[in-house]
């Protein structure tokens, strides 16, 4: 049995509801509980999944960010010497930023691109499990893109500029 009750006094309404049903079934006990209880614990562990898998996202961006840094930082140490030629030559710091940045904003894109048919997948199986559920749209992996770009352009352009503002004279050196 569902019974709405106004906020003002609870306790004394649930007293007064179990008075009431106590005169007709003396011999059931009485046992109540909020609607709000009953939909808090049904979707608890779908609250820790959430929680745990934005932690993992974190944890695994944060990885990726250190695997393209290390990356970036191996292909400036590679291409030292074209970089001093490049830099001898006239080009620009925005030039050889631009020179070390575009390869691994592919591998972002390539990345995007294999994620999401994935990601859509286990979305939709995920949210079908619910009785009432949204559709993901085209514009959630157009944001993830985005971001997911800002965060390799930035991880990239340090090192990246690094590499660009280092002295040619060094790499040239012993040539």
């Amino acid at each position: 049995m569902n019974i709405r009750i106004k906020s003002d006094n609870i306790p004394g309404t649930i007293s007064s509801i179990e008075s009431s049903i106590k005169k007709f079934v003396p011999t059931d006990t009485f046992d109540y509980r909020f609607l709000d209880e009953n939909i808090n614990n049904l979707y608890w562990t779908e609250r820790l999944t959430s929680n745990l898998i934005g932690y993992f996202t974190i944890l695994a961006i944060f990885i990726s960010c250190i695997g393209l840094f290390g990356l970036v930082s191996f292909a400036a140490e590679q291409r030292t010497k074209e970089i001093g030629i490049r830099k001898t030559l006239g080009a620009t710091v925005t030039n050889i930023i631009t020179l070390l940045s575009k390869e691994f904003l592919i591998l972002v894109t390539i990345a995007n691109i294999i994620a999401w048919p994935i990601a859509f997948i286990a979305m939709n199986q995920w949210l079908n499990s619910f009785a009432y559920h949204i559709n993901i749209t085209w514009t959630t992996f157009v944001v993830a893109a985005i971001l997911a770009m800002f965060i390799g352009i930035a991880t990239v352009s340090i090192q990246a500029m690094k590499a660009a503002l280092a002295n040619p004279i060094k790499s040239l050196r012993y040539e």
